[in-house]
């Protein structure tokens, strides 16, 4: 399929036909998609993205980098001033008065500015008249991009340069009009001394678009193969007679009946380039789309080739679709992006290829594996935690399809960690995770010092940065066997046999799992645990968190949170001091050292931690570029109570700078203690990927 839209000329009586060069004018342009073939179900273009190039419409547009080497227009039959010689034996050709000439009018320079010296180099501005009504920002930004005198504007010119830009640049005037329908618009273009209190000569271009053309006729043939389906396909294609002649809605309504088709169960379906005849002396146009529907299909079975990294019924398994469903093309490239996101290849084909019964269609997948181990450390250094380094080891695919392994290690300061990590990704159904964990550690803070052994196992279901849910659910179980000391038993160490069921819900009505800028989240966690130690009692813990999202300008968002968690059952002392809940730190209260906050005791006035948490943070993100600055204030206070008090709130406050990279915010945020206790640090520092929250 050619991505362009053909035009002809139609005359009374006269079968000559011809090619104007209409198509050229979009091969910049910035809301066209590329012609979409059904059956890869590209996603509908984006008008905010920067241009891109579309190949194969027809003719090469000239190079405007290179203004020296100019590609002439070909002579278009509708304006040659010379009639074409007979074919012999033919009937004379009915003579068609020529429209006025589209010919950019360029005065000599001689005949607009007053120059002692003709290669004097002097600045310029560019300034087009008359189009107001006409130019919208898909105007405007082809012509900016496109046009060589807004390429050279900001360096010096004589005046050849000058002119010979003024040249091209009205022959691309022309051919954007002629791209809204106007195709009998007089250009003139001129250049005048510098205007009082500039020292820039001014190029302005004078246009007089002219009459719009209009759709005389729209036949769509081919769509009466679909049965059924003919109207809601019909209506997919929206330019109807007595509409402009406007070359890029004619190609996005034949993208959007690609689409239409490759979604309603048309895999093979084609659509063939636009032909649009026109009649100068009636200033209409006839459109003509052919279309080869291919036949209706549903999904039959998935094949692959080559099955190392996991299956046909894996993938069977992570699709939305089953087999028998009307073919889709918006599933096929949800499956692709599903498979991509497994981590596991590294480019990955789906091509639809017929079933041989007339009525299914099969999916090939082809893949190509991605390297499936990493090696991985970290340095780092945390105010309230020291230094701390970590190195870990993964296999993606240890144990097919999706079943990964890593083994994790940690030396730091405050801690030391052994750990093995089980997760099957997309186990049994889409996007559920099984996880399962063996960790021994060794924790020493300020709050306790903890030496535990740890089996964990869940089953998830996860959101991402490419398929980011709206509920994201979990279900786990815990048994921990911990020995431990903190300032409530003197620093006697007790031992703990804890066993844990915790279950989280979480609702993400945000726009952006990194970096929201609108909505809202609410989550919820529950873990009911009995604890063994001396004696066996019972407690659960609540934890409950939200955070809004308010944008205030394209650059500035107000940003809220707040958590409140609670301990039913059982008293501080008894809980095992890893059990209860702390606040204080970079994804805390800012400002705090980490797990500094609430009541201390004993002879350091060591945080002891409590049975109820609060926390409230606000901040606004202005964000400049690739850079932004959010100020923030956080407040919180952990309490021994069922109900936290808000009476002994910790207030923190500062300034954060943010590095908007390509997958995700990069933060530093600076803290002080605005009400702090004895012993709380003057200022703190907190580096992390993403938001705070």
């Amino acid at each position: 399929m050619t991505d362009g839209l053909r035009i002809r000329r139609r005359v009374s009586g006269c079968p000559h036909t011809a090619r104007l060069l209409l198509a050229p004018l979009l091969l910049t342009a910035p809301c066209v998609a590329r012609a979409q073939q059904p059956a890869s179900a590209e996603a509908a273009p984006d008008p905010t993205q920067s241009l891109e190039a579309m190949p194969d419409i027809g003719v090469d547009w000239p190079d405007m980098g290179q203004p020296d080497t100019v590609t002439p227009l070909p002579e278009d039959p509708v304006d040659a001033q010379a009639p074409a010689a007979p074919t012999p034996g033919a009937e004379p050709a009915q003579q068609v008065e020529a429209p006025a000439t589209t010919e950019p009018d360029v005065a000599p320079p001689e005949d607009n500015v007053g120059f002692t010296d003709a290669g004097e180099e002097r600045r310029y501005t560019v300034q087009l008249t008359g189009i107001d009504a006409i130019a919208d920002a898909q105007f405007t930004l082809r012509f900016d991009e496109l046009s060589v005198l807004r390429q050279g504007q900001g360096k010096s010119a004589n005046l050849a340069q000058i002119n010979r830009r003024m040249k091209e640049d009205g022959e691309l005037l022309d051919r954007l009009l002629r791209a809204k329908g106007f195709y009998a618009a007089r250009i003139r273009s001129a250049v005048a001394a510098p205007p009082p209190g500039s020292d820039r000569l001014s190029v302005t271009f004078d246009i007089v678009p002219g009459t719009q053309y209009l759709l005389d006729s729209v036949e769509v043939s081919g769509l009466a193969e679909t049965a059924e389906r003919e109207a809601d396909l019909r209506a997919a294609f929206p330019p109807k007679a007595g509409d402009p002649v406007d070359a890029d809605k004619i190609l996005a309504g034949r993208d959007a009946l690609a689409t239409k088709l490759a979604e309603s169960g048309f895999p093979f379906a084609r659509v063939d380039e636009p032909e649009v005849r026109i009649d100068h002396e009636e200033r209409k146009g006839d459109l003509d789309v052919i279309v080869t529907p291919g036949g209706f299909r549903r999904f039959g079975a998935i094949k692959m080739a080559d099955d190392t990294l996991f299956d046909a019924h894996h993938v069977q398994e992570i699709a939305r679709f089953d087999p028998g469903d009307p073919y889709m093309a918006s599933d096929v490239e949800d499956l692709r992006r599903a498979i991509v996101a497994t981590g596991l290849v590294s480019s990955v084909s789906l091509t639809p290829k017929d079933a041989g019964d007339g009525e299914h269609v099969d999916l090939d997948v082809g893949l190509r594996p991605a390297p499936l181990r990493t090696i991985a450390g970290e340095l780092g250094y945390g105010t309230g935690e020291g230094y701390r380094a970590e190195v870990s080891w993964q296999h993606r695919n240890l144990f097919p399809p999706e079943g990964s392994a890593t083994v994790r290690g940690v030396l730091g300061t405050q801690e030391q960690t052994g750990s093995f990590t089980y997760r099957r990704n997309n186990f049994k159904r889409r996007d559920n995770v099984l996880t399962g964990l063996v960790s021994i550690s060794n924790i020493k803070r300020d709050a306790y010092d903890a030496r535990t052994i740890t089996l964990s196992g869940s089953i998830e279901r996860q959101s991402n940065i490419l398929f980011q849910k709206k509920w994201v659910w979990r279900f786990g179980g815990e048994l921990i066997a911990s020995d431990e000391a903190d300032a409530f038993s003197g620093g006697a160490r007790r031992t703990f046999l804890i066993g844990a069921v915790p279950v989280s819900l979480t609702y993400d009505g945000s726009d952006d799992l990194l970096n929201p800028s609108k909505g809202f989240r609410l989550g919820a966690r529950v873990s009911p645990e009995l604890s063994f130690q001396n004696q066996t009692f019972g407690y659960t813990r609540v934890q409950v968190d939200a955070s809004v999202y308010q944008p205030v300008s394209d650059r500035v968002v107000v940003a809220a949170r707040t958590r409140f968690g609670t301990i039913l059952g059982s008293s501080v002392e008894q809980i095992a001091p890893s059990r209860r809940f702390y606040a204080g730190g970079g994804a805390s209260v800012r400002g705090y050292g980490y797990q500094a906050i609430g009541p201390r005791y004993g002879e350091d006035d060591d945080p002891v931690g409590g049975k109820s948490l609060a926390e409230f943070s606000l901040e606004t993100r202005v964000r400049f570029g690739n850079f932004g600055v959010v100020p923030f204030v956080d407040a919180g206070n952990i309490s021994t109570s069922f109900l936290p008090r808000f009476r002994d709130l910790r207030v923190g406050a500062g300034m954060g700078v943010r590095y908007y990279s390509s997958f995700g915010p990069i933060r530093v945020d600076v803290g002080t203690p605005i009400n702090p206790q004895s012993g709380d640090p003057k200022v703190a520092v907190y580096v992390s990927l993403g938001q705070a929250f």
